[in-house]
Parts: C-alpha cells; structure tokens; sequence
C-alpha cells in the first residue's frame, strides 16, 4: 500500500511478536486498523501514506513453535516529533487477527544523518580523484597555502613545551624563552623552534640538544643575558643569537628575526662579550643593578575574578585590553599597537597584555595616571614611578 515517500527523514524500527501463525499482510492490517483514530485525522496511518507522509511499511517474518516472530520498518517524512507519536502508537497494537501480539520500537533512524555521511565520504572519494588527475593545480594551492599559513603549535615532551611541528626532523633547533616568542617565529615561517618555558631546563630539551645543532634565541635586554648564561650552563648551545637592545622576541618582525638569527654568534664568543661588558666600571652599570621593579609596599591591586580569568586566556595571543577605572574592559588590540593606542587613548586605568614590561611602557603608563600594569613578565626598568604598580601574569595563575 502506498509507497517510500521519495525524501524520507526518519525510518522507524520495531520488532513484533504474535502468538500464532499470520502472514505479513496480516501484520500491516492490523499496524492500519488498531492505531486508526488514535491519533486524529491528522496523523491517521492510512491518510498518512496516501498523502505520500508515510512510505511503504515493510514487515519481514520468521516463524518457530507456532509463533511468529518480525521485524517492520516504517518510512516518515513527519517532524521529529510526528514521527515520534505514530512510532508510539505501533506500540498500541495487541493482537493480530485472533492472536495475541505485541509491537516494540527499537530505534527511530534519522535517514538524513546517514545521507550526510555517505556524502561526506563520498565527497572525499571525488577530492582525491581530482586531485590524482590534476597534481599541477594541486601543488600550486599547496605553495600558496604553505606560503600564507601560520604553523600549528605543538607540545613537547612530558613537560609539553610549547614548540614547531618540526623540531625533531629538522637538523638545527631554535630554542626561545616563551610560549609568544615560539607563536611569533612560527607566524614568520620558523618550524624547528620550542620554547624553555621557565628558568629550570626541561630533561627532554637537555636530551634534545644532545642531538642536535641548537641556536638560542634571547631577547635584547638584561633578562635575555641571564636566561642564556642559565641555559649555556645546563645544557649544549652551539650558537647564540639576541634581538635588538631593548627588542623582546615576541614583538620581532619577520626581517628582525632573520637578521638576528644571521649574526647568531658561538657560544664561546658570546660568553666572551658578555665577560668584556661585565669589566665596564661599576659606577655606570651600578645605578641599574641597584633598581627593584616592586610595587610600593601601600599600593594594593584588587583584581576582578573575571580578570584574572581573563589573565589565563591571555597567554600566547600577543594580545593586550584596556580597562576603566571599574575594570570594565574598552578595548581589546595586539600587544604591537598598544603604545600607540595608549599615546592616543584618555581614561584608561588598567593595562593587561601578553608581552614584556619595558621601561617606555612605564614612562607612558606614568604619563597617561594608569593605576597598574599587568603583563607576561618584566623587562630591565630602571625608573618605576611611586604611583604605578607593576605585576606579572604569574602573580595571578
């Protein structure tokens, strides 16, 4: 009776057991004839599947001992919950000519998600013949893409340090202080880079460079100097290479990291540079030395939960936002712009960021009366106003 409506969504499935030997067309009268009226007119069976609603209700049987035992399969194309009130109703019916029966549905089948799939699959099946049949167009996509893509960031190690896909097939390592700075040299096309992340030197980095050719990339401040004599005495660096004097790692263009990685030098001339600048008279380096970045013993900072949470997000986005004097956030913009943003900017009490305190940061903070600055860490500062208070991501997480 009827037929498979062509579209189809759902197909619902029951299994049926009668106390008595009936053949399948037995089945499907009384499926018709025990839920007619149940459910008005509307939802009728038999309306249903002239109107092209319900499709062809297949039963298949088997028959053991006297009984009959089956399975039925009724197409819908009703609504979810149309389809799900006559699934119910088959469950209604009781007895098949003069025989008990009883009717369970075992699942509701959504037919569109099996399409989607045979789809997907399929559409996987045609990429990959046009591709086999068009290899020239497929390699210039792939030169595009490679040439415009950022590098996925990877973990690791059991320490899981932030680091390029191609760090153990390459043959020279770039290692780098932080999570930004290895974001950064992956933006700019640098695959074979991993980070320290801390001042303790991580086993599987030390194993790591056992085996390879390293070159140490540090930032161009005080702090850089101190992380590469750490690392140099825990584990082998073949080369060293800085960023500019005051330049931090993560804010390098892609032409600075190239030059800077250019004029890397041998371990040993590095220690040696930084053995002639320790023999500059005391007098000219002591004022600096002597300089604690603290905040003053009477400024309290009260954060926000949702800042701090906000602190968490923010590691390696190279990303900064501004607050009011309520911790209300105004704008949100890149760690590369926020010295300009802040020379234009009025109101602005609260800085967090995902970069470097420098000193011209504190010089404009100062300027512009921000209560605090909040970044990743602290740069060499040598002039820290009373009225400005200095703290770092790790003082919150």
């Amino acid at each position: 009776m009827g037929g498979l409506p062509v579209n189809a969504k759902y197909m619902i499935h029951a299994r049926i057991e009668v106390d008595g030997i009936v053949d399948k067309s037995d089945i499907v009268g009384a499926l018709f004839g025990q839920t007619e009226g149940l459910l008005g007119a509307e939802l009728d069976l038999r309306e249903l599947q002239n109107n092209g609603r319900i499709g062809r209700i297949e039963v298949n049987v088997s028959r053991s001992d006297g009984k009959v035992k089956g399975v039925i399969k009724v197409p819908s194309n009703l609504g979810r919950i149309e389809t799900a009130l006559v699934a119910a109703a088959l469950e209604t019916v009781d007895r098949v000519g003069p025989y008990s029966a009883k009717v369970e549905v075992v699942r509701i089948e959504d037919v569109r998600a099996e399409k989607r799939k045979r789809i997907v699959e399929r559409a996987k099946e045609l990429l990959q013949k046009m591709e086999e049949t068009t290899p020239e167009t497929k390699e210039l996509v792939e030169e595009v893409a490679e040439a415009l893509k950022t590098a996925e960031l990877v973990f690791y190690g059991p320490e899981k340090l932030p680091a390029g896909p191609e760090v153990e097939q390459a043959d020279t390592v770039i290692i780098v202080e932080g999570r930004a700075d290895v974001v950064n040299l992956l933006k700019h096309g640098y695959k074979n880079v991993i980070a320290l992340e801390g001042a303790t030197i991580p086993k599987s980095l030390i194993d790591l460079a056992n085996r390879k050719k390293i070159v140490l990339f540090v930032d161009g401040d005080r702090g850089g100097e101190l992380i590469a004599r750490n690392a140099i005495g825990a584990m082998k660096i073949d080369y060293v290479a800085r960023a500019p004097p005051g330049r931090e790692v993560e804010e390098l263009t892609g032409k600075e990291i190239a030059k800077a990685l250019k004029n890397k030098v041998e371990t040993k001339e590095f220690l040696e540079q930084l053995r002639a600048s320790e023999r500059v008279p005391e007098e000219t380096s002591g004022p600096i030395e002597r300089v604690e970045v603290q905040p003053a013993p009477l400024l309290a900072l009260q954060v926000p939960q949702q800042v701090v949470d906000e602190i968490k997000g923010l590691r390696g986005t190279l990303e900064a936002v501004l607050y009011d004097s309520n911790w209300k956030p105004v704008k949100r913009i890149a760690v590369r712009d926020l010295v300009s943003a802040l020379e234009r900017s009025e109101g602005i009490s609260y800085i967090v960021f995902d970069g470097v305190i420098t000193q011209r940061l504190v010089d404009i903070a100062s300027s512009k009366n921000i209560t605090a600055v909040i970044g990743a860490r602290i740069g060499d500062i040598v002039r820290l106003p009373d009225n400005l208070i200095i703290k770092i991501f790790d003082d919150f997480t």
